[in-house]
This record gives structure tokens, sequence and C-alpha cells, in this order.
């Protein structure tokens, strides 16, 4: 029987969350007739939680350029001329993903994630959300044409920024109500299943009535105490990128009225990022490591900068960074690969030296031990097998020999001025621990049975990423697990009506 409670809004289906995957639950559950209500933490102007802070790049399977023309149709013909797109398969997916994760990864979720990737781009693109291919950061020119590296060719127009403004309006104008500067605090729940949400709309509390609701509320990356708890030392300390409305609250929530976890609780998304600039700001990234190298505070390489593209080690490597002392390295490059570096290096805010001699570098790199920085140098230098031609868009085999940490790509010596290094840290930006759901994103309890009514996407859902993530799968598997969500949302509140009848 439900509980004698006051009910200020009312609804079929409660979206907690306003980012990527939880637009995709609302207007996936708008679309099955479902009453919708999002409720969105922050105030307007920092809404879409994580999804704002992407490039919006986003990864999926297709067959060739007929599949990129579907979801692009007014590509110009001027482009298509210049453009070798490629291919990536479902199977090229699932295996990327399981070799990401150590082969840790959900089959089931992963199978879904990849299997319906395409046919939600196209379902996105109905909604109009708009894509266009990642020339900047994802392709390189040989020969007079642009090829695609690393699985992943599309971004949303405008990034992140545009993604989350494209899924509001689109929202919006199909009668989605979203509610700004309210916070969820509790699932009303009983034994058969969910009642509503308990919230705080700036400050005052409230209760909504709702059958379903969608948890897509983002991990707990903004939330130091969890993120130390969890995580474990050190990560207290990390750069925080993203929304720092990601505090954990939704998945702690589902946890009390005993949901069941799942996932990689002690991993996350951690990237290499600016050394100084603040919290909580754009432009942390610092992703052309591939085409130099990284030295610690005693003038060491610690990892190999060329194991794989840029796509399968960036989320990991801001671990190996924390992991050494106080926390920092510096990315070095030269003269011969400048015009190779991402955008982010370009800014205004960026710690950066720059010198005519390595000697000189190494006198303005702060907190690094010159002698040892210079013999590394050396060592490095002697080490390339410059046999290899060197090609920025495939694994090119270009290495050393002889050295204790290889580099196994792109490898270049570093003789050429001028030289440029770049200060950096780790940076969290999602964490891979969530709840456990189902193939139709139900949310399953400690008995492994759904919690009538309650659905999980994006990363408030865990299961899909452990140890490691390839780029641009983390937006995608927020539209096909939200998509799911909503739908079954909705399908669910349906039933239940029709059985009250």
């Amino acid at each position: 029987m439900e509980s004698k409670t006051e009910y200020q809004y009312e609804a079929d289906v409660v979206i907690v969350g306003a980012g990527n995957a939880a637009m995709c639950a609302a207007l996936a559950a708008q679309e099955q007739g479902a009453r919708v209500i999002v409720l969105e933490k922050s105030p307007e102007k920092e809404r879409g939680g994580n999804t704002t802070y992407t490039h919006g790049s986003i990864r999926f399977a297709y067959n060739g350029t007929p599949d990129i023309q579907a979801i692009i149709p007014d590509l110009a013909e001027e482009d298509l001329q210049v453009t070798d797109f490629g291919s990536y398969s479902e199977e090229q997916y699932y295996e990327d993903l399981c070799r990401m994760t150590n082969y840790k990864t959900d089959p089931e979720l992963a199978s879904i994630l990849t299997g319906e990737s395409f046919e939600t781009m196209k379902w996105l693109t109905k909604h109009h959300i708009q894509f266009i291919p990642i020339y900047g950061r994802q392709a390189f020119k040989i020969n007079g044409i642009f090829k695609f590296w690393g699985g992943m060719i599309l971004e949303s127009v405008g990034g992140g920024h545009g993604l989350v403004e494209a899924l509001h309006n689109e929202a919006s104008s199909q009668g989605v109500r979203i509610l700004y500067g309210t916070m969820a605090i509790e699932l009303l729940h009983g034994d058969e299943g969910i009642q509503g949400v308990r919230v705080k709309e700036k400050g005052r509390s409230k209760t909504i009535r709702a059958k379903a609701v969608v948890m897509a509320s983002g991990g707990f990356h903004a939330n130091v105490e969890m993120r130390t708890k969890y995580l474990g030392p050190k990560w207290d300390v990390v750069h925080t990128r993203g929304s720092r409305y990601n505090t954990g609250e939704g998945i702690q929530m589902a946890l009390d009225i005993g949901a069941l976890s799942a996932g990689n609780w002690s991993m996350a998304h951690a990237v290499t990022g600016d050394r100084y600039l603040p919290d909580f700001q754009e432009g942390f990234q610092r992703l052309s490591y591939p085409f130099g190298i990284l030295v610690n505070s005693d003038g060491k390489r610690f990892l190999d900068e060329g194991a794989d593209f840029r796509n399968y080690t960036y989320a990991k490597y801001g671990r190996l960074i924390l992991e050494q002392k106080d926390n920092f390295a510096w990315q070095v490059f030269d003269g011969k690969v400048s015009h190779l570096l991402r955008e982010e290096y370009k800014g205004k805010q960026v710690t950066k030296v720059k010198a005519n001699s390595l000697e000189e570098l190494a006198d303005k790199m702060e907190g690094v031990d010159k002698e040892k920085f210079l013999e590394e140098m050396v060592r490095y230098n002697e080490a390339i097998d410059d046999v290899v031609p060197f090609n920025p868009n495939e694994k090119d085999g270009r290495g050393t020999k002889g050295i204790d940490v290889p580099k196994t790509n792109w490898a270049n010596c570093i003789d050429t001025a001028p030289f440029e290094a770049y200060a950096v840290t780790c940076g969290i930006t999602f964490t891979f621990g969530g709840l456990k759901i189902n193939e139709r994103a139900e949310v399953q309890n400690t008995m492994y049975q759904k919690i009538n009514g309650l659905y999980a996407a994006g990363e408030a859902a865990g299961g899909l990423f452990y140890d490691n993530y390839p780029g641009g799968a983390g937006l995608m598997a927020g539209a096909v697990f939200g998509k799911i969500a909503g739908e079954q949302a909705a399908h669910y509140v349906k039933a239940e009506l029709t059985a009250k009848v």
C-alpha cells in the first residue's frame, strides 16, 4: 500500500540528472507517451553534468561512408573527396571495449552498447542532434587525404555544450518538464516498487509522485570523501574535471533502498592535464603525449607514450602520473611535432615553457632534476629506430630499442628547436562504479531481482568500464542505455496503469 504523502508534482517518469544519458531517457520516455519530469541539481547555466565538459566525441559502429552520410546527410561533396572514413565494425568496437577493460566488461551490456550504437546515432539525428567529422583531433592529412584513427570519427556540433543545448531544446519542445536547482534526496518506494522522489527545489522540500525513476545523475568524481573512500590514497588531491555537481547522491539513494552495486569502484577515468588549472575548468586535458615524452621529477620516463592510440590510453595515464613523486610530470616535444599538438595546447591557461636547447628547457622545467633529465634525453634519442617511417594516422611501429621504458609507436628523436614542455598532473573525469543493471536498464537489488520502476544509465550504471576506457564510449553508452531506460520506464508505467484498469 502506498504511504500517505503530500505530492507537489506528479509524473509518469522522473529522470534524475540532465546530461546526455538523462536527456536521452527523457526523450525516449516522452516518445512512448509518458509524462516526464527531469531533475537538474545545477542552475540552468551549469546544466548537463559531465556532458557539458566533453568535446562531444562519440564512438559508434559503422560500415563505411554511406553510414556516415546517413548521420550527416548534408556532408559536402568536397569533404567526401578528401576524407577516408574507413569503417569500424560492431566486432571491432566490442573487442576494443573488452581489450580496454582487460575483458572484465559485462559482456551483455557491452554487446548492447556496440550493437545498438549506430541505430542510436540515427535516433539522435531524428531528435535534431547534429554531428560533424572530428577533423581537428582525430584525423591527419596524408597525401591530401584525411584519415581517421582510433575508431572515433564524429562529434556533436558545438561539442559538449552544443549537445546539451540541443538535447534540452528538443526535450522542452516535446513537452518534457525540467526543474533546475532541484536535487533528488530520497527515492520513495514500497513493496510494489517506486512511488516517487523527494527533492529539494531551490532549498524547499517537495515530493514528486511517479511510478518510475531513471537514475542518470552521474558518478561521484566530484565527491572528495567518496572518491578517497573508494579509489584510495591521493585521490583527494587530484584535479577534478567535469561537473562539480556529480557527487554521487543518486547512486547512494538507490543503494539505500537495496540496489546492488556493480563495476570498478576502485578505478576511474583519469587523464593527464594542466598541473595548475583550477578545478572544474574546461581546457584541462593535454593529450598529444604520443608524439612526445613524459618525464617525472627525476627526469625519467615512466610510461610508454606510444603504447596505443591516444583514445585507448588517455583515461588511464592520469593514474600513472598520480603515482609519481609530487604527482606531476612534464610533457616534452620538439619542433618537428609541434604542428601535431591538439588545440588545448594553444590556450591562454597553459603551463608551458619553451627553449632553443634542451639544457635551457631543463632549467625552466620546475621541479625536475636537470642532470638526470639530460641523461634520459641522450638515452632516449639513441634508442630511436629511425628506419621505420613516422605516421601519425596508424600505429606505425616506429619505436625504441634497448631502454627500460620502451616507446612502441611514434618515437622521434627530440633534437629540433624550438623545444616545448608542459607541466601536467592527474585529473579525474568520471568514476566507473555504479548500479547493477540488466539488458533493460532495470536496476537490480541485492537478491539479483529488478527493483520495480527503477532504471539507471550513464555514469550511474556500473559494469561497462574497468581499469580503462575507449574514448567516446561514455557518451555512446549514455545515449544507448538512456534511450533503453526511458523506453522501458514508460512501458512499465503503461503496464502498471493498464493492470489497474
